[in-house]
């Protein structure tokens, strides 16, 4: 396994010109495409700026079209939603090519085997265009993830599809969204496949006072010993939530969990530093305190966790006859509310 030289990432804090209020599929589409090539003059003009070592650019979450505020599963499908290797994704790769980096992002994403949803999917494009990486996030409020439809989606994709690790010549990259950095178990799950490289895109209420979100991104890095690209969003337009409410705090973070560099509000290529894949290698194969993944009782956390493993079941969007079905908003509060009083009736909570 070669090792790569020192390079530049940057989480892009780009602004959400979200698709909301579009009056129609084909307007919706337009808008999409001017946010794409907007995106494209930032990410050349960024590296042309910082320089040629800039290798890897991490795009904000939905960053496209911004996400769903009431809209039924088919009606945001058809608004935001993208084809696999359809315009947008081409457009997104010619971003790679020109600017001859690896390119990060998440998207709302159709998905022929799945035709009555839409995926929230992260994506790596390498430097010829092409997607190299493609996670479907797992933890959402209100969109469907694999998860729903969990026994379909492992026998159409396989297990590796859904903890997706891409070895790059920048090392070893896996995806999170958004929320997910708050939850363990799934940086965890990366770090165990190899992945070096925790490219998060998100779009989060940026404060003046520590968030959680903002802890747990250094808190994943030091425990698993990983690189962590935050790219949050530079506000959204076009909803009438306060625009700037989800402006701030792109960063990059090292497997110590020490901030590398971090944006303050506002559209900003502040949140650039190098990654040092070599150092990071040494650390992990480094006997010593520091090093917690090789000192992880693996086999314990499968007995702890054991207790939860009927809480949340799989496949709630497969009916009796395991066909996938579309789901109403109502859906995602009841399940939440149905786990609730589990936790309560068992003493959890």
């Amino acid at each position: 396994m070669s090792t790569p030289e020192p390079y530049l990432a940057l989480a892009l804090q780009t602004a959400c010109h979200s698709v909301n209020d579009a009056a129609t599929p084909a307007a919706s589409r337009a808008r999409i495409a001017a946010n794409i090539a907007r995106i494209a003059r930032q990410v050349v003009a960024a590296k042309s700026f910082v320089g040629p070592d800039v290798r890897l650019v991490v795009l904000p979450e939905f960053v496209l079209t911004g996400f769903p505020l009431g809209e039924d599963a088919a009606s945001w499908s058809a608004k935001a939603a993208l084809e696999i290797g359809g315009a947008e994704y081409q457009a997104l790769g010619a971003i790679a090519r020109e600017a001859d980096v690896y390119l990060a992002g998440n998207a709302y994403e159709r998905d022929p085997h799945f035709p009555q949803l839409y995926f929230q999917t992260c994506f790596l494009m390498n430097p010829a265009g092409e997607v190299r990486l493609r996670y479907r996030r797992l933890i959402s409020m209100f969109t469907p993830s694999p998860y729903d439809v969990w026994d379909r989606y492992v026998a159409t994709y396989g297990l590796d599809a859904v903890f997706p690790i891409a070895d790059t010549e920048l090392g070893r990259l896996a995806a999170i969204a958004s929320e997910e950095i708050l939850y363990p178990e799934l940086a965890r799950a990366l770090a165990l496949r190899g992945a070096e490289i925790l490219l998060h895109s998100s779009s989060e209420v940026a404060s003046a006072v520590v968030t959680a979100k903002n802890i747990a991104k250094q808190a994943r890095a030091a425990e698993n010993l990983a690189y962590v690209v935050s790219a949050n969003t530079a506000g959204i337009a076009g909803t009438d939530i306060p625009e700037r409410s989800t402006d701030g705090s792109s960063k990059i973070v090292d497997y110590h969990g020490r901030v590398l560099a971090e944006a303050d509000c506002g559209e900003s290529m502040a949140a650039c530093a190098e990654i040092d894949v070599a150092s990071l290698r040494r650390y992990r194969r480094r006997p010593g305190l520091g090093n917690l993944l090789s000192r992880q009782p693996l086999a314990l956390w499968r007995h702890a966790l054991a207790i939860g493993n009927d809480m949340h079941p799989a496949n709630g969007l497969l009916d009796e006859h395991g066909a996938p079905q579309s789901p109403g908003r109502s859906f995602f509060r009841e399940r939440q509310q149905r786990m609730i009083d589990k936790l309560a009736a068992t003493g959890i909570i």
